[in-house]
């Protein structure tokens, strides 16, 4: 689950600096990278950043505390 953690928090980063830089700059760095905002790359990193959103909120509210 530590793994996933970090994949899913790194990912929340990618997306909060893409969102940073088109509200100040008007410039999209993953569209740009992978070829605009409705190509196939841009849509999976995208969907992988809103996936990871939701992962990292689950486990983060998820009790690991052990069961006694």
């Amino acid at each position: 689950m530590r793994i996933l953690s970090r994949i899913a928090f790194a990912l929340i980063i990618v997306g909060a600096v893409n969102w940073g830089l088109i509200g100040l700059f008007g410039l999209d760095v993953v569209a740009l990278l992978f070829g605009g905002s409705s190509s196939l790359l841009s849509r999976i990193v995208y969907s992988l950043v809103g996936i990871s959103a939701v992962v990292y909120i689950a486990l983060s509210t998820m009790d690991i505390a052990p069961a006694a």
